[in-house]
């Protein structure tokens, strides 16, 4: 049996730390002012790598708020596809994770 507040514990650090992160890069985007042609066309490149940052981040979140859905629901630790059970070593890993190994392959 999965230890659901011990994961509930985990993936609400991880969202603060995610929340921090998008703040970070917000204020990071925000800050851009350059008047100088090449220092503005390095700005937007780097805009683009904090943009891609900024949508995993984004990404991630949805998942871990769909993880808690799933504890609400008692179905956290059990694979939204097949319904097995997801090995502890997974979830240690990923632990916002809605599928086990198996179906998480066929996601790919």
């Amino acid at each position: 049996m999965v230890d659901v507040n011990r994961y509930r514990d985990i993936l609400n650090a991880r969202m603060k730390e995610l929340d921090k992160r998008l703040h970070e890069i917000e204020d990071e985007l925000d800050s851009h002012q350059s008047k100088d042609w090449e220092e503005l066309a390095v700005e937007r490149e780097e805009d683009e790598v904090l943009e891609g940052l900024g949508n995993s981040g984004q990404t991630e979140i949805a998942q871990i708020k769909a993880a808690f859905v799933r504890m609400d629901e008692g179905e956290f630790g059990y694979c939204v596809e097949c319904g097995n059970e997801i090995s502890p070593e997974r979830l240690s890993v990923l632990p916002h994770t809605p599928f086990c190994r198996d179906c998480a392959a066929k996601h790919v």
